[in-house]
């Protein structure tokens, strides 16, 4: 479980990295530009797409991923629910002597649950900040493209 759980924290860590740079247009000059005038204008509609977009690529890729929860207080009672099923399982089936050995199953039973839930809560987290960096992104690489093709540039 903790393997599955570290491969998957691994590729959602590296789609992350990616995002900043896996949307950029290319550009290719379609009126004879210079690489200089080329590297002009990319620099300027960079300047213009950040300024009309108020997004900051820079700033997206490096803003951090959300903070995994974890902690005693984690688990929405799964632990004191699991400690009541099991000390009644346990007395229905020991004739109530077994109460207390179902209710530390049932803790353990419970902690594993809010282990599991706490691991869905914080890959959906990681994946919902994914998507808005995604859309930021997106964002400003169309204006980036408006740009340079208002500047006569091809862009794919």
């Amino acid at each position: 479980m903790k393997h599955i759980m570290h491969v998957a924290a691994g590729a959602v860590m590296l789609s992350l990295a990616c995002v900043a740079t896996a949307q950029k247009p290319s550009v290719y000059p379609a009126q004879g530009q210079s690489q200089t005038q080329q590297s002009r204008d990319d620099g300027e509609c960079y300047v213009w797409a950040k300024q009309n977009t108020g997004i900051d690529p820079a700033a997206v890729a490096a803003a951090p991923a959300p903070a995994p929860q974890s902690g005693p207080a984690v688990g929405g009672g799964e632990r004191a629910r699991g400690a009541l099923r099991g000390a009644a399982v346990g007395g229905i089936i020991d004739g109530g002597d077994g109460a207390g050995k179902g209710a530390a199953v049932g803790v353990v039973a419970g902690g594993v649950r809010a282990r599991s839930n706490q691991s869905s809560q914080n890959a959906q987290a990681q994946q919902q900040a994914q998507s808005q960096k995604q859309g930021s992104m997106d964002t400003f690489y169309r204006a980036y493209g408006a740009c340079m093709s208002g500047r006569g540039y091809s862009v794919k």
